[in-house]
């Protein structure tokens, strides 16, 4: 019989999201808690021929994989994992498998958490459930600069919808040049200018080493006083420690995230206890369609596989 595990989910979603039972002669187990040790890893997942990673949650290095003889197939959601070594896997003879991802998510869910900073949500929602009636002062859209830190496919997403609130939108990163800004009608600034006049500003980065902790304590400080931060990208772009001293002195008006250094986030976390930091668990890419699209074609990946024919093959 076929072993398979489905890390990490922990909504308790795959199991609806696709037609497992289609598989021949297969035990399905679903772990809904994550696993941070790695030899608890290793005793937990050494049976199985096949695992269903949720992508970077559950890192595989070579140090777990060698350790793993019984897998032969790795599954993860999207196209991309940097939290697997591929070339070790390739060495092992393992195929690693993607699946497609759903795009739209994630910057609707940074719209999301912009609007409920703009609009005082969560702390009107909690007023009025305690009985209270209309406490905080909640600012509009229009007119605002809304700075794009990375001007990708999903920042432009998110600057057309700016554009849409009647935003001024500007941006930069890197590899931003005036030209490509202005296909998207944005106006290309400089780094200093965009932390300087950004009343909400919003991260659309890929995590590198270019990257990682680009924004610090002088580029928060640089920010206005009633400037919003929203991170929806990766966590370890943001300086986790500056950004806690910065809302700890209310150096900005507040921010929103969804990425952590290390997740799933600790319970005792400081970020918990900050009342101007509005947090999600990295739910931003996670909606329905996408449990359905992912998990429906991790099981098309297994089935193809059996035969012979591994398919969407990352390591190939």
């Amino acid at each position: 019989m076929l072993k398979i595990a489905i890390l990490d989910d922990y909504q308790n979603a795959a199991f609806a999201a696709a037609d497992w039972d289609s598989l021949p002669d297969a035990d399905v187990s679903v772990f809904n808690k994550y696993i941070a040790d790695e030899d608890d890893l290793v005793e937990t997942l050494r049976p199985f021929d096949v695992i269903v990673a949720m992508r970077e949650r559950t890192p595989f290095p070579a140090s777990l994989l060698q350790q793993l003889p019984e897998l032969k197939l790795l599954i993860t959601t999207g196209t991309r994992n940097l939290a697997i070594d591929m070339d070790f896997a390739s060495k092992r003879n393992i195929p690693v498998c993607g699946t497609s991802m759903v795009p739209h998510s994630t910057y609707e869910h940074a719209w999301a958490l912009i609007l409920a900073l703009a609009k005082n949500i969560p702390q009107e929602n909690a007023l009025m459930h305690a009985g209270g009636w209309q406490a905080e002062v909640s600012i509009g859209l229009k007119g605002k600069t809304l700075g794009i830190l990375g001007l990708g496919r999903l920042g432009a997403e998110v600057a057309r919808i700016g554009q849409a609130f009647g935003m001024q939108v500007i941006a930069w990163s890197q590899n931003l040049t005036e030209e490509k800004a202005a296909e998207h009608k944005v106006l290309y600034v400089d780094k200093e200018t965009l932390f300087r006049d950004a009343d909400i500003l919003s991260i659309h980065l890929l995590l590198s080493d270019r990257t990682r902790g680009l924004v610090g304590t002088k580029e928060l400080s640089a920010m206005k006083k009633s400037a919003y931060l929203v991170n929806t990208a990766r966590g370890p772009i943001v300086d986790e420690a500056a950004l806690l001293a910065s809302l700890r002195a209310r150096q900005i008006a507040g921010a929103a995230i969804d990425v952590y250094d290390v997740e799933p986030l600790s319970s005792d976390h400081p970020f918990r206890e900050l009342d101007n930091l509005l947090m999600t668990g990295h739910t931003g890419y996670v909606v329905q369609e996408l449990y359905e699209l992912a998990y429906g074609q991790a099981v098309e990946n297994i089935k193809a596989w059996l035969s012979g024919n591994p398919q969407r093959v990352l390591n190939a």
